[in-house]
């Protein structure tokens, strides 16, 4: 999952994502001057129940260190988000049985966003593509896809399915993933039946609240965990969760990759991510995955996004490991 909130500085909403340009994506759409070269992009894909907004802090530090960001919405997601009427009013019976939109979608729409956002991004140079929580599952799609576009591909915290665990759904199965805390009594109706995993973030109820926070950020400040949840969206399609998102090794398996490894995740297991992990290493032991440990993170990384935002920008080219 992935919750954020902040603006990055010149920061503006384009169709639906978020969009920020650093002093190195100052030249015009007819693309830089002769003897200079062309910037770096990183296209930001949120996780489950989230938005692009919760790159913006992130995105405000990779603006700052000169490169440009964008930030997707997913379909439904953010600027498009779906908020039903009974969850404006809090009317608990009703939100447990409301239809929702979000149902429809699959790692297919997922992917084909993402895909458009990366084609125009490429036409102006390197595209660095990375993904939190369940954006790994579209990561390794969009890379699987389009491998000719990316310069380098990265999962924050995120899931990396493999031929033994192909889902999101799989992976989160996993008996590495078994000390995760998983929201269970905090759905809000029968997920089968509405085709959403849907949760209640305004909620009031102490216990529900203190279960958020532990799978979330139990290390942030309370207006910190607060305002993190107050980005959250209700609804989070089942279908995406159960859709495979395995990269062939001569297409995903030939991109620089690299994983940021939150110790102390407890929505998606730091011995899951080790496995993850471990199984794209076996299948492409020539090219392994770049590690960066983060020990004291938690699902939403750092309170300061200025480490990740750094190790992030070690990846761009040229940029010194």
């Amino acid at each position: 999952m992935l919750f954020g909130l902040g603006l990055a500085a010149g920061g503006m909403a384009v169709g639906g994502i978020a969009l920020t340009a650093g002093t190195a994506a100052a030249s015009s759409a007819a693309g830089p001057g002769p003897g200079t070269e062309r910037p770096c992009t990183y296209v930001l894909v949120h996780g489950t129940h989230s938005q692009g907004a919760y790159w913006l802090p992130v995105a405000q530090e990779l603006t700052l260190l000169g490169h440009r960001v964008v930030a997707v919405d997913l379909p439904l997601h953010g600027s498009q988000a779906f908020v039903p009427e009974s969850y404006q009013r809090q009317d608990l019976a009703a939100l447990a049985t409301e239809p929702s939109p979000v149902a429809a979608l699959s790692l297919d729409d997922y992917e084909k966003h993402v895909t458009r956002v990366v084609r125009r991004a490429a036409a102006h140079g390197p595209v660095v593509l990375v993904g939190h929580s369940l954006g790994g599952a579209t990561v390794s799609r969009v890379a699987d896809s389009v491998p000719h576009l990316l310069h380098h591909i990265c999962y924050v915290a995120a899931f990396c399915p493999s031929p033994v665990l192909p889902s999101p759904d799989a992976c989160t199965a996993a008996p590495e993933n078994a000390d995760a805390l998983i929201p269970l009594d905090q759905i809000v109706g029968d997920p089968e039946r509405l085709g959403v995993m849907r949760l209640n973030p305004r909620t009031g109820d102490a216990a529900d609240l203190k279960a958020l926070r532990d799978m979330m950020c139990a290390d942030y400040p309370d207006n910190a965990f607060r305002q993190r949840l107050g980005t959250m969206q209700t609804d989070e399609s089942t279908t995406a969760y159960a859709g495979r998102a395995v990269g062939r090794t001569e297409t995903w398996g030939r991109l620089p990759r690299t994983y940021l490894r939150f110790g102390k995740d407890r929505t998606i297991a730091t011995k899951l991510q080790d496995r993850m992990i471990g199984e794209a290493d076996a299948r492409t032991p020539h090219n392994p995955f770049q590690v960066h440990d983060f020990p004291t993170a938690s699902h939403l990384g750092p309170l300061d996004p200025a480490p990740v935002a750094h190790a992030l920008a070690g990846l761009a080219p040229g940029a010194s490991a």
